[in-house]
């Protein structure tokens, strides 16, 4: 039998081979977005329905808003890769991927159309009402991969999702032109910022040093919470924002 698209929204269904069962254990309690990074939408559709690439989501989003369905919700798509979040390393099968096709940082990186942001939004929500995922585990690829990924990048309006209702943000706070902690820099703030990087979910040791995989998650961190400036150091907009994004997962669970 034909399977059809979960989502009402999809409009195609290009079933990609690069799929199989979710571990029994796991069920869909993540949303990770991607962008596409490559030049063309239909470039990058075709690939993630190759079986010689070996990747493949759960959704595709082009530019214009069209949405195709490449795998089942109920099956593990191939789309995390190397990754970790809150201690587990298997994303894959614990999250629901979305490619969203744009070219990305190595192609000088355009914004989101309004109609794709606006297709993006309307699918999130859809499934979102099919599965308990809290807002804090709405990530992008960046968040779970520091260092490796940089999408969807500092140019998706996470806000904009926020606002209606998908995922987790706060207001940034504003720079303020101290250059904080940074690389090679060690002690106690150092080790406060470990903790609450760690506590949020990023993958990162508790050590006293400022160390390369650090910055790499710091630098996602300002990708996608604080995108004003993305240097990997640890200034005081950057672990402001950060302590209230915990604040607010911590008022979200209470209500």
């Amino acid at each position: 039998m034909i399977a059809a698209p979960d989502s009402p929204l999809a409009t195609l269904w290009c079933p990609s081979p690069n799929c199989e069962t979710r571990r029994a254990d796991l069920k869909p309690d993540m949303l990770i977005l991607h962008y596409t990074g490559m030049e063309s939408a239909e470039a990058a559709l075709d690939w993630l329905t190759r079986q010689e690439s070996g990747v493949s989501c759960h959704y595709f989003v082009d530019d214009e808003g069209r949405i195709a369905q490449l795998v089942l919700e109920s099956e593990r798509a191939w789309h995390a890769g190397q990754s970790l979040w809150a201690g587990e390393m298997d994303l894959n099968s614990c999250s629901i991927g979305i490619e969203i096709h744009n070219p990305g940082h190595d192609f000088d990186y355009p914004d989101f159309p309004d109609a794709e942001m606006r297709a993006v939004e309307e699918l999130c929500l859809d499934i979102l009402s099919r599965h308990a995922i809290p807002a804090h585990r709405v990530l992008a690829h960046s968040d779970v991969a520091p260092g490796r990924k940089r999408d969807p990048g500092e140019k998706f309006d996470w806000k904009r999702l926020a606002q209606a209702g998908i995922g987790l943000w706060v207001p940034p706070a504003p720079l303020a032109g101290d250059t904080g902690i940074g690389p090679g820099d060690e002690g106690e703030s150092v080790t406060a910022l470990q903790r609450a990087l760690l506590d949020f979910g990023y993958g990162v040791e508790v050590t006293s040093t400022y160390g390369t995989g650090l910055e790499k998650a710091v630098e996602a961190f300002q990708r996608h919470f604080r995108p004003a400036r993305i240097d990997g150091r640890a200034d005081t907009s950057t672990r402001d924002t950060l302590a209230r994004l915990l604040i607010a997962r911590a008022q979200a669970a209470m209500v």
